[in-house]
């Protein structure tokens, strides 16, 4: 089977599971949702689109599969405050490889691993979920773990948030995680990494509902 056919099949099988697992419905409730919070863009946001920019982040186009990181199966939804879901969404992240360093020409001389994609772009089904492979994200000078995430919706502002690690202790000397919690108590910006002891896709897997205002 092709490569790449088994790695989108893989994806959606964990984007199901997670919302098996957390009892999605299409509205979750009937109760205003919190926003997620708006975050930087930063600085390494891709120059260029990458060539390879599925939904798999460990899977190089014409490389070696990456070993440098801890793998993570990322799903979620993306949903309006009452609770819809959006399902014409495209979702983007980008993030630094395993040592800290991203797929961008200003981080330090381009260190970046050329195993690892660094960034990628998925689309939202008609209940508004999707799904990535990636790494789990790691720290690195002034920074707690983060994934940087970017939703295009129709209709709306492109939006940008950041991703989370829960109970990392960078987070509380990270400005910009101090700064969203300030501005959106009770929101949610840090996740859960649940290990997946078995697992042929990943060590980890993690769930990120992102709700826009």
């Amino acid at each position: 089977m092709n490569e790449r056919l088994l790695t989108r099949r893989r994806l959606l099988a964990a984007a199901g599971a997670m919302a098996a697992t957390v009892g999605w419905q299409g509205q979750l409730s009937a109760q205003a949702l919190l926003p997620t919070p708006a975050q930087t863009t930063g600085p390494f946001y891709p120059v260029a689109i990458p060539a390879d920019a599925d939904a798999d982040l460990v899977v190089v186009a014409g490389g070696v599969p990456y070993r440098g990181g801890e793998t993570v199966d990322l799903a979620g939804r993306v949903l309006d405050r009452n609770g819809v879901a959006l399902g014409s969404a495209t979702i983007e992240i980008w993030q630094c490889d395993a040592r800290g360093y991203y797929h961008h020409p200003n981080d330090r001389g381009g260190r970046a691993d050329p195993a690892f994609q660094g960034f990628g772009r998925a689309a939202a089904d008609a209940a508004g979920r999707y799904a990535f492979r990636t790494i789990k994200p790691v720290a690195y000078s002034g920074r707690a773990p983060h994934i940087h995430v970017r939703v295009l919706a129709p209709g709306r502002r492109p939006f940008v948030t950041q991703m989370y690690v829960a109970g990392d202790p960078a987070n509380e000397r990270d400005a910009l995680y101090a700064r969203a919690r300030r501005e959106a108590p009770g929101a949610t910006i840090a996740v859960d990494f649940d290990p997946t002891p078995g697992s042929a896709s990943a060590r980890w897997r993690a769930t990120f509902d992102i709700v826009l205002a």
